[in-house]
Formats: structure tokens, C-alpha cells, sequence
């Protein structure tokens, strides 16, 4: 009698093992709903004291004054403090910035130190702005339609935190606010983490009005983060 129990015993403890395993990828954003997903990310986005931001594309169409890339520390204060790589015609720079107070700081090329510039004219928004609930990187998680949950998958430090998928669509009116030629329903698709953190957002369509669909790949990392930023 003995000998038949213990592997059943085995096999029963085997199995609660696996059940729990496959448990841990079913929880935290891989449960909750899009529309509850998308709503917590915004939450933790919008009550973090700050985050580290990187916008990025490969597919910037020839000719156009825009944005290469941003890296930088975004807070609520509201503020920004990184650098921005903008096309123009003259060529392709870097541009150390600093956005606090309503006003955007930058050294341009050839130009000594930092000064007071229009955004705009560079295609970019006032980057203190992305931090904004209403009109920041948060507001595309609100303005999403057509949601739909993807796969989930262990990442991070230690393949310790569940990543799931997410994708719709955004409307121009609201990528608007993060790049201002924007025009036309948006695809993304957006990263979150099981703790209810936005980890990255991949937005395509006609960033700049007139031009060829292109991509731009948004991260979000060292949520709480706190850093004082001061005008230059």
C-alpha cells in the first residue's frame, strides 16, 4: 500500500507545484481588465514624484525638423532636466535641456550656455508638460479605445516581475500634446508591469503632418525618483 501512495503523494505535490507556478504569471496586471489596466498605469504615472523618460525612433523622415530622441528625469513639479537629439536642417544635435517654472531652457549649438527657447520651433513640446495628467505621456493611457489584452511574459532584475501586453488606438488630438504635428489615429501598444507601472509605449502614425507613418518608442524606468530642478 505504501509503495502505490508515494508516487501518487509525488505526483499530487508536483502538480500543486506547477499550479503555483503557472499562479504567479496569472496575477497582477495579467488579472486585471485593459480598461483597469490601463487606469492603475495612469495612476502610478501620474503620483510618482518622478521618472526617468526615453523617446526614441529609427524612422524620422528625411527633412523633417524634429525629434531623434529625449532622455531625461521627468517630475511633478512640474519639470524636466535631460537632453533632446533634434533634426534639423543643418544636421543632427544635442541639445541639453532643462524645462521648469513655464519656461524651457536649452544650449544650442554653437551658442554659449543655456537660454530660453520656444520648443515648438523644434517640433517638441514644453518637456515639463509630459509629466501632466491632462496633457502628459499619462493621458495617451486614458484616451486609448479598442483595447486588447496581449501576452505576458517575467522580466526586469532577476526575471522576477510579469510584464504584460496591451495595444489600441489614439487619437492625433491627444499625441498632439507630445508631439505637436501630430495628426490622425495612432497603433500602440504599451508594456506594463505586474506592479501597475507603464514600462514602455510604442506609438505609430503621422507624427508630422504630411510625412510617412513612422514610430516612436517611449520607456519609463526609476519610478520615484526625486530630483530638484531649477532653472539655469
Amino acid at each position: 500500500m505504501r509503495s502505490r501512495l508515494a508516487p501518487l503523494a509525488v505526483a499530487g505535490l508536483l502538480t500543486l507545484a506547477l499550479t503555483a507556478c503557472g499562479g504567479d504569471d496569472e496575477g497582477g496586471a495579467k488579472s486585471a481588465s485593459p480598461e483597469e489596466a490601463m487606469a492603475s498605469a495612469k495612476t502610478a504615472l501620474d503620483e510618482t514624484s518622478g521618472v526617468a523618460i526615453t523617446l526614441s525612433t529609427d524612422d524620422l523622415p528625411d527633412g523633417v525638423t524634429g525629434i531623434l530622441e529625449a532622455d531625461g528625469i521627468g517630475t511633478h513639479a512640474p519639470a524636466f532636466e535631460g537632453s533632446i537629439d533634434v533634426s534639423i536642417a543643418a544636421g543632427q544635435f544635442q541639445v541639453p535641456v532643462v524645462a521648469v517654472d513655464g519656461k524651457v531652457f536649452a544650449e544650442l549649438p554653437l551658442s554659449p550656455g543655456m537660454q530660453e527657447v520656444d520648443p515648438g520651433e523644434y517640433g517638441a513640446p514644453d518637456p515639463a508638460q509630459l509629466m501632466s495628467p491632462d496633457k502628459g505621456f499619462s493621458s495617451l493611457l486614458a484616451a486609448t479605445t479598442d483595447l486588447e489584452k496581449g501576452d505576458s511574459i517575467r522580466g526586469g532584475e532577476g526575471n522576477k516581475e510579469i510584464f504584460t501586453e496591451y495595444s489600441g488606438t489614439v487619437p492625433g488630438t491627444v499625441v498632439k500634446f507630445i508631439i505637436p504635428g501630430s495628426t490622425g489615429d495612432f497603433d500602440a501598444t504599451y508594456t506594463v508591469s505586474d506592479s501597475g507601472e507603464l514600462r514602455t509605449a510604442v506609438l505609430t502614425g503621422e507624427f508630422y503632418e504630411g510625412e510617412d507613418s513612422m514610430t516612436y518608442t517611449l520607456e519609463f524606468d526609476d519610478y520615484g525618483t526625486e530630483k530638484d530642478i531649477t532653472a539655469p
